[in-house]
Order: C-alpha cells, then sequence, then structure tokens
C-alpha cells in the first residue's frame, strides 16, 4: 500500500487513484464495473467552504472520473456538491458558490436577531437551483450513482443517513434537511416521522460510515487544509456569535454545527492507515492546498473564487502528479 503523510493536498492510498483511472479506461460507466471493488466519494461541507469541494468535483468530472465511483455521501454544503456530480453538473459545482451564492440575498448577517434566518435556504433552493443552475430533485430517484444525505435528528443530535427517497420533493426536502440549523439557517425539516438538522452536526465527513457501509475504496474530499483542520492545543478561540445563541437554544449544539470541533473526531482515521475502523481499505484524502481565507458564512466574491480555483487545482495537481509517477 503506497501511502504519502498528511500534508497540504494528499495524503492516503495511490489505490484509490489508480481504480478510478482503470474505470475510467474500461467505458463501462456508473454500476457496470465488473472489479468486485465499490469506490465511495465522500464530500465535507462547512457551507462557504464547499467552493473548495465544488472545485474539486469539476475537476474530477473534467477528468472524466465523476461516473467511476460507486455512491456519494455527504452533509450540508457536501450533499449539494455531491448532487452536482451525481447529476453531472460538475461545473456548476464550482461556479455556484461565487456567481450565486456569494451574495447577502443567500447570506446577511444582518438578519441575525430577527425572525429570518441569516442564511436563506429558500434563496438557495427556490431561486438559485431554479432559475440559475436549475435541479431536476426526481433525477436523484434513479440515478445510477447513489446519493447519501446525513441529517441530524433534532431531538437528540444523532446522525442518520438519507437515501433511496421516492420522489423529487422528499429528495428536495432532504437537501434543506441536511443544511438547516436553528436561528441561523432555518427550522427542522419534516421528513417521515423525524424533524432534521443539518447533517454535519452529526457526522461532516462521513468516512467512517462509507467504510462500514462496504466501501472498498474511499476518496474523501476536504474543504479545510489541514493546518485549519487542527486547532492548535491551548487555543482559546471563543465562538461565533450564531454559535453562542445555537447553545442557549440547545446546549451542546452551537459547538457540534461548527464542524471544523467534528473534523478533529476523524483525522486518526484519515492519517493512520492502520486504523482498525479502515480494515485494510484503500483510503485518499484530499485537502485544498492553501486557503483562501473562506470561511462558513464568506461572501467576498473573489475569495470564493480563489477556494474553487483552488479545490480543482488541487485534483488536477494531484492527478497529473501521479500520472508521472
Amino acid at each position: 500500500m503506497r501511502t504519502r503523510s498528511v500534508a497540504p493536498g494528499v495524503h492516503g492510498d495511490d489505490e484509490v487513484l489508480r481504480l478510478l483511472r482503470r474505470r475510467r479506461d474500461t467505458g463501462r460507466g456508473p454500476r457496470r464495473h465488473a472489479d468486485g471493488q465499490r469506490l465511495a466519494l465522500v464530500v465535507g461541507g462547512g457551507g462557504m467552504r464547499g467552493a473548495y469541494a465544488g472545485g474539486m468535483v469539476h475537476a474530477l468530472d473534467e477528468a472524466g472520473l465523476a461516473g467511476c465511483v460507486d455512491e456519494v455521501w455527504g452533509s450540508s454544503a457536501g450533499a449539494f456538491v455531491g448532487t452536482a456530480l451525481v447529476l453531472g453538473h460538475g461545473a456548476d459545482a464550482a461556479r455556484i458558490f461565487p456567481e450565486d451564492m456569494a451574495c447577502r440575498e443567500f447570506i446577511d448577517p444582518r438578519r441575525m436577531g430577527s425572525r429570518r434566518p441569516m442564511v436563506s435556504l429558500d434563496h438557495l433552493l427556490d431561486r438559485i437551483l431554479v432559475d440559475s443552475r436549475p435541479t431536476e430533485w426526481s433525477s436523484l430517484v434513479h440515478s445510477p450513482v447513489p446519493l447519501r444525505v446525513l441529517v441530524t435528528r433534532a431531538g437528540d443530535l444523532t446522525p442518520h443517513v438519507l437515501t433511496d427517497l421516492p420522489d423529487g420533493p422528499t429528495w428536495k426536502s432532504a437537501m434543506r434537511a441536511t443544511a438547516a440549523i436553528p436561528l441561523l439557517a432555518g427550522p427542522p425539516v419534516r421528513i417521515g416521522d423525524d424533524d432534521w438538522i443539518d447533517g454535519s452536526v452529526g457526522d461532516p465527513l462521513p468516512v467512517t460510515r462509507a467504510l462500514r457501509g462496504g466501501a472498498t475504496h474511499v476518496l474523501a474530499l476536504m474543504t479545510r487544509t489541514v493546518d485549519e483542520l487542527v486547532t492548535p492545543a491551548g487555543s482559546d478561540v471563543r465562538a461565533p456569535l450564531w454559535a453562542r445563541s445555537l447553545d442557549r437554544l440547545a446546549p451542546g449544539l452551537g459547538r457540534m454545527a461548527q464542524d471544523s470541533a467534528r473534523h478533529g473526531e476523524t483525522l486518526s482515521l484519515l492519517a493512520d492507515a492502520a486504523h482498525p475502523d479502515r480494515a485494510g481499505a484503500h483510503l485518499l484524502t484530499l485537502a485544498p492546498h492553501t486557503s483562501a481565507g473562506v470561511r462558513g458564512l464568506t461572501t467576498d466574491r473573489a475569495r470564493v473564487a480563489d477556494a474553487a480555483r483552488i479545490g480543482f487545482e488541487t485534483v488536477r495537481d494531484v492527478l497529473d502528479e501521479r500520472a508521472v509517477a
């Protein structure tokens, strides 16, 4: 097993890339691979940090690798980016963040404390994904690459997976649910007998779930550099106002909603090839090679566009480097 140490851009097992290339070269398409392997793409979220993942997905699509995965996992922004890949909208996955989402109609801190959420999922789902980037949710019902959307049960903050949903409206509700955070991005969403909120609260990067679900290979797309993921010991960074407000609503929710606080729990899995949850599976993690300074609520179009570019370059450079190797 060839691995590389945790470093900006890449860490893990080259066999994941080799499998992707072998599948692309056979030209068989989704669900027609005859290699006996199961390759999962796991997409990280984090609000506008999703621009990094959007750029990565764009690069995978441009390289002809989008149809080479067997399933896509994502929570919050990662679920939306994963949807774009599944539906063949790789370029839009990168463009939507700076061109459509980096605006006050979508994110406006001035709405904090009002009856309207700071993040308008209505604007995203009913305007952007209808007018600017039309999305046919019913296409997910029969998609050859299944989408697994992480949500968090509002009652006990436990993570769950929504997949194999019956129709377009239910899929649209699932996408709203995976991004909904009370006070910040809207109230819980009722699907079935439960109310659901942002998937990243319960599981911001569901690599372990993909592995336990039977994946033999996992490609994980991160939306933070390694330096941003690892908080120095002894640091005392004050939580933002919206997170403190959530903690008053439900103790612990504010910290959990800051998905960086939970990424640390998966770092040992990502970095250690002998981790018991990996059980011999092949795991490759791609993180942005540098930071554009984008946070979850950033609306600076230039920075967000830079993040998408960095994500694209990260995947392109890794693919070029491994091709030469």
